[in-house]
């Protein structure tokens, strides 16, 4: 069951699902309160969108249908820890790709409960895997980068809400590497113009990317370091996602209950 539909990562993220053989797609979604209908489409096919105050009711009608089942949360950083609490009381293990919320009230909501979960603020696996290279070389390499200034860039479409959860998470690995900054200090960038005249992000993929660019320059500014992930489209969204279900899966069918996994734990198949 996806739920944020018809939310644009939701929709494609169900739409992966009801292409793969492997798994058997639940055509309803949680939705938001600004959201008036009570279906969408994903290829065709309804989906009924389920409302906060019909939640409880549905989903006991959808366990009686279908038996238990898996769900993933693409929705609205304002729903994640309700979603997590509503996930946790009615045993609903979940891949949560939302960012934003209450992080470290997320995990504890997970870990005192009877569910597991994957929960990760970037699903791209190849980004997480530079993510814990970099994490890798703070936990080795302290204060690496003393002295150095940081500047952080992130750009996503205009309808993205929050900062970036994945910016915000290598602010502690910079800040291990022993550079002074904090995640109020990351530069978000929603202007459609801007994003085409400053960064040059093709038009096509104006309503959906993820471009950062961390760049350290030494205090003497005769040394510069320039990391940067550039993603059009969602796609990679999907992949990591899918591989993040058939994780959980098998976790949960090894009677994982009061866990909380990352895309970390996915890519190492741990």
């Amino acid at each position: 069951m996806v739920n944020g539909i018809p939310g644009n990562v939701a929709r494609m993220i169900a739409g992966h699902i009801l292409k793969d053989d492997r798994f058997e797609w639940v055509p309803y979604s949680l939705t938001g309160p600004e959201i008036q209908e009570s279906e969408s489409t994903v290829d065709n096919i309804s989906v009924k969108l389920i409302q906060a105050d019909q939640r409880k009711s549905q989903i006991e009608k959808i366990k009686q249908a279908y038996g238990e089942f898996l769900s993933v949360d693409y929705t609205h950083p304002s729903a994640v820890n309700p979603n997590a609490e509503f996930y946790c009381l009615n045993g609903l293990a979940f891949v949560m790709g939302t960012t934003g919320g209450d992080r470290k009230k997320l995990e504890e909501t997970v870990l005192s409960s009877s569910i597991a979960a994957v929960i990760a603020p970037n699903m791209a696996k190849q980004i997480v895997g530079f993510q814990a290279m970099t994490e890798y070389a703070a936990d080795n390499f302290p204060d690496l980068f003393k002295g150095y200034s940081l500047e952080i860039k992130e750009s996503h479409q205009q309808g993205k809400a929050d900062t970036s959860g994945t910016a915000k998470a290598m602010v502690s690995y910079f800040n291990k590497l022993g550079v002074s900054f904090s995640a109020d200090e990351i530069v978000r960038i929603r202007d459609p113009e801007d994003q085409k005249s400053q960064w040059g992000i093709p038009e096509q993929y104006l309503s959906g990317h993820g471009w950062h660019t961390y760049t350290l320059v030494s205090e003497d500014q005769t040394v510069r370091f320039e990391f940067t992930h550039n993603v059009n489209g969602r796609e990679v969204y999907a992949r990591g996602t899918i591989d993040a279900i058939l994780y959980l899966s098998e976790k949960v069918r090894a009677g994982a209950k009061g866990q909380m996994f990352t895309m970390i734990d996915v890519l190492k198949g741990a």
